[in-house]
């Protein structure tokens, strides 16, 4: 375990880079070959779209990632965060360490800032942006509004303080959270039985497209990023059968022209708000 911590402290970016194109690459073949919807759209063009979304957030990643590394400098000089608790002269082991700060990680800096998103009116109108693909695919994990990734930015410092993680445990979890984004959105088929299983702990990509589906209740659950457990606890998950008869996008943003350009998808958090069917926000 401390050699595959020590490994992603030192990770470099070229590395990563690499990982993270695998992985897009390895479940893009997938779609091609077992497709769960046969979508009719322009996939090099969607792909597209949803990747300029992604080069948005460059400058705030990278502002982003300083701030991380700093965190965890402090974390490491002063030994804070509930990792480094010193309990009657006892530490935790290594190991318990970094499953400790994965799960915290995955928990204040994925899922309570996602149901947050869903809950503040005003930072739902920048998540908006990822909701409105109405052809989910792997591509649609990369679909943010540079807005949203300051939210999500803040709550993973935060994570990252109150944990006490290291910048090696950062990394990994990263990395990990990464692949997720993809496996969750592909539009591929899984074995039913299996994925419902696997779907007790982790999220599957049966268990995630529900999110993805047009309207309430269902746009309103399935928050989890890697682990599924935090929406069986607060019961904020939702289990529907055919999955080949979900409608995916938002029902207050169904025009191509408005969610097909970089333009129209930039501006909606500035627009005036929506009430979907089941009124998500009276006031």
């Amino acid at each position: 375990m401390e050699n595959l911590i020590q490994y992603f402290e030192t990770i470099p970016s070229s590395t990563r880079t690499i990982f993270l194109i695998s992985g897009l690459s390895f479940f893009l073949l997938l779609e091609k070959g077992i497709p769960l919807f046969n979508f009719d759209y322009k996939k090099g063009k969607h792909a597209f779209l949803n990747l300029t979304l992604t080069l948005t957030t460059l400058i705030i990643n990278f502002i982003g990632a300083s701030l991380i590394l700093k965190a965890t400098m402090y974390n490491s000089q002063e030994s804070s965060g509930l990792i480094h608790l010193n309990i009657n002269g006892q530490v935790l082991p290594f190991w318990l360490m970094v499953v400790c700060s994965f799960i915290f990680l995955d928990f204040g800096g994925a899922w309570f800032i996602h149901w947050l998103e869903h809950k503040v009116k005003w930072m739902w109108k920048f998540h908006i942006i990822h909701h409105t693909d109405q052809q989910v695919d792997v591509t649609t994990g990369l679909r943010h509004h540079p807005g949203e990734s300051l939210f999500r930015l803040g709550f993973t410092i935060i994570a990252v303080l109150l944990s006490g993680a290291s910048i090696g445990m950062v990394m990994f979890y990263q990395t990990v959270s990464a692949f997720f984004a993809h496996f969750s959105h592909a539009n591929y088929k899984t074995p039913e039985k299996l994925d419902k299983l696997f779907s007790w702990v982790f999220v599957t990509p049966r268990f995630h497209r529900i999110h993805h589906h047009f309207t309430l209740p269902h746009t309103d659950s399935n928050f989890g990023n890697i682990f599924s457990i935090w929406d069986h606890i607060f019961r904020t998950n939702i289990n529907v059968g055919e999955h080949e008869k979900l409608i995916f996008g938002l029902d207050t943003h169904m025009e191509p022209q408005e969610i097909e350009n970089i333009k129209g998808l930039l501006l909606i958090p500035f627009q005036k708000y929506r009430h979907p069917v089941g009124a998500k926000f009276t006031k």
